[in-house]
């Protein structure tokens, strides 16, 4: 059953038409992916279906009371806690349970306060003059649900976990139609599976923009592209559309050069003389004319973006030499005893969650930061270009064309000048856009400039720090085809597995504690081998790099040839006098949880003892920290 029908859509920025004639309707259950060149009018387009923005011509028709919710692509500036986030969900019924929670709190640091209590009752009789104490017991099952904890403040949380409680904040509501721009923006890889797998389970529709392939590829169901104002839709995963649109985009080259020599042999004709203007060919001239009328409106596709990477000379033969690396601050290890070698044509991929020290990874391995211990060593003849995903090499105030030429008209490619605005034309940049301060510029635009500057210098040593992020997806594909060719050395931080899997041939994985462990191959290759080994974030392997390229699973020193067998140590009476009550333990546990849930599920304990109810989550939180150290233990003993 379809949810929103848009009929003949028409939207228009100026000159510029956004949207022409667009079709589009969206069923139940379905997960559909938006896709488009930056520009085209996506996130445009969702704020349509979410009746934020009008269409200056067609319609929109949605089914009866139908509950719609966004997730924007950028994080808002919030305050309070995690709970107060989610529950503005609910709009004004959320802000009195709110009100309610945070009475209930101030009444636990002055219990004989009359005043509180007089403003609890009072937001007591609000609520069931609302008929909101349902959705107190929503609010607790979604934390729950997406495993925030509701005391936290918003303000503090990782970006990871601030998009987490947005979705919660989206999904508390119970939506048919759920909106998605850009979710996987800075998300660790870890964070994204966890988005994946609760779309996948989810009951409502979702519509999301994405250039996350890997993302695209297991969430969708159907791929509708936005393209020169039109809609096409696409069904199936990405793959499928990725054929289909190929044998589309050869049918319409076909046809467009069928068209284009009809309309050059009748303009050849008319051209001819007075003959073409007799009366009888008079149907002719008119189908010219009409010929011409198509051709006008015929909207062709944007150019591609055109990057190329220039490699003056080769370095070394070793590029960057490691020997028990240690570095850390605030308590925070970074990285133990790390060893290894970096070898000239290398593409390492550098992958960890978000806050582990990837970054500060490569400024040690570039010499920007000093070892604590050990020592980095480079290679001979080195040239590095940086880019950075703060865009910190950007002047925001200065214009495009100054933050690429600094202040010249003219660039050297390979010996060769060439004009500042020639050479922005290849990055998708207007003339007009070239002389745009770069801080008017989106997200995507203001990658594509540090593309661009990061193009101009020759170097034989290439590291990306998040290059994918805001890029559409066919930028995207053409920067993977260059990363492919490119015959220096590579260092690459990035969550997009899929370019982890096309361009890496090996994996620096930042584990806990600061140990760093080197797999062979790619992305899944990582994955394979970690589960051969079966130790996931948690080894403790000194690493060694083989400098002879050895193809070991894991380039170590310390690593055995098969992978070791778990479970052989010989535990301690007591230790395992302990692993056999923890099943038992954990069952109690969890039957306790079970039963406070079911209290706090019951409205009426909150309007019979507030002050107990507090009480209980509390209890509440205590108890789901035990269960937790226990499945931990459990974990570490049968290990």
């Amino acid at each position: 059953m379809a949810l929103i029908r848009v009929r003949d859509l028409e939207l228009s920025f100026g000159a510029d038409k956004l949207f022409d004639g667009v079709e589009f309707q969206l069923e139940s259950r379905e997960r559909v992916c938006l896709i488009g060149r930056n520009g085209e009018g996506k996130t445009t387009f969702l704020k349509l279906i979410a009746g934020s923005v009008d269409g200056d011509g067609g319609e929109i028709v949605r089914e009866k009371n139908l509950m719609v919710s966004s997730l924007t692509q950028v994080v808002p500036k919030l305050s309070g806690s995690v709970r107060e986030i989610v529950g503005q969900g609910f709009g004004e019924q959320g802000r009195l349970i709110n009100q309610y929670q945070n009475l209930l709190f101030a009444l636990n640091e002055q219990p004989d306060d009359s005043q509180l209590l007089a403003q609890l009752e009072k937001t007591q009789r609000a609520i069931e003059d609302a008929d909101a104490w349902e959705i107190n017991q929503k609010i607790e099952t979604t934390l729950s649900r997406f495993q925030l904890e509701g005391d936290s403040r918003f303000a503090d949380l990782s970006g990871g976990l601030k998009r987490r409680t947005l979705l919660a904040q989206s999904c508390v509501v119970e939506p048919d139609i759920l909106l998605l721009d850009e979710p996987t923006n800075h998300l660790d890889i870890d964070a994204i599976e966890w988005l994946e797998e609760f779309l996948i389970g989810f009951n409502g529709c979702v519509l999301f923009i994405t250039h996350d392939r890997a993302f695209m590829q297991k969430l969708a169901t159907r791929i509708v592209e936005l393209d020169r104002g039109k809609m096409t839709s696409w069904p199936g995963d990405y793959q499928n559309y990725l054929r289909k649109k190929e044998e589309r985009a050869e049918i319409e080259q076909s046809q467009n050069a069928k068209f284009d020599k009809k309309l050059a042999e009748e303009e050849k004709w008319i051209r001819q003389g007075i003959k073409a203007r007799r009366t009888r060919n008079e149907g002719r001239v008119r189908a010219l004319k009409k010929l011409r009328e198509q051709r006008a409106v015929r909207r062709n596709k944007k150019g591609e973006v055109a990057l190329s990477l220039h490699n003056e000379q080769q370095s070394g033969k070793l590029v960057i030499e490691v020997d028990d690396l240690h570095y850390g601050y605030d308590n925070k290890i970074i990285v133990q005893g790390l060893s290894t070698q970096v070898i000239r044509g290398d593409k390492i991929g550098i992958i960890g969650p978000n806050g582990v020290g990837k970054t500060t990874l490569v400024r040690l391995l570039l010499g920007e930061l000093a070892p604590q211990q050990g020592s980095v060593k480079h290679g001979t003849r080195l040239q590095v270009a940086y880019f950075d995903q703060l865009r910190g090499q950007l002047k925001p105030e200065e214009t495009v064309l100054d933050n690429i030429c600094e202040g010249s008209d003219f660039i050297e490619l390979d010996g060769k000048r060439k004009h500042a605005i020639s050479y922005l034309q290849d990055f998708l940049f207007t003339a007009q856009q070239a002389r745009t301060p770069v801080s008017a510029l989106s997200g995507g635009e203001q990658n594509r400039v540090m593309l661009a500057k990061l193009f101009t210098r020759p170097a034989n040593l290439l590291v990306l720090d998040e290059p994918t992020n805001d890029l559409d997806v066919e930028t995207l594909e053409l920067l993977e085809e260059q990363l492919l060719a490119y015959q220096g050395t590579l260092l690459l931080i990035s969550h997009d597995r899929a370019l982890l899997n096309n361009v890496v041939t090996s994996t620096l994985v930042i584990e806990p504690e600061g140990v760093i462990n080197e797999y062979v191959g790619s992305y899944d290759d990582y994955l394979r081998q970690w589960a051969s080994v079966g130790e996931r974030r948690q080894p403790s392997i000194k690493q060694k790099n083989t400098a002879d390229g050895e193809n070991n699973a894991l380039k170590s020193d310390n690593i055995p040839t098969n992978p070791p067998v778990l479970g052989k140590t010989k535990l301690s009476y007591k230790d395992q006098r302990e692993l056999s009550s923890l099943p038992a333990r954990i069952e109690q546990l969890e039957q306790a949880i079970a039963e406070i849930h079911q209290t706090l599920s019951d409205p009426e304990t909150y309007k019979t003892n507030p002050r107990g109810s507090a009480e209980l989550k509390e209890k509440l939180s205590q108890q789901e920290a035990d269960l937790e150290q226990c499945y931990l233990r459990w974990e570490e003993l049968e290990d």
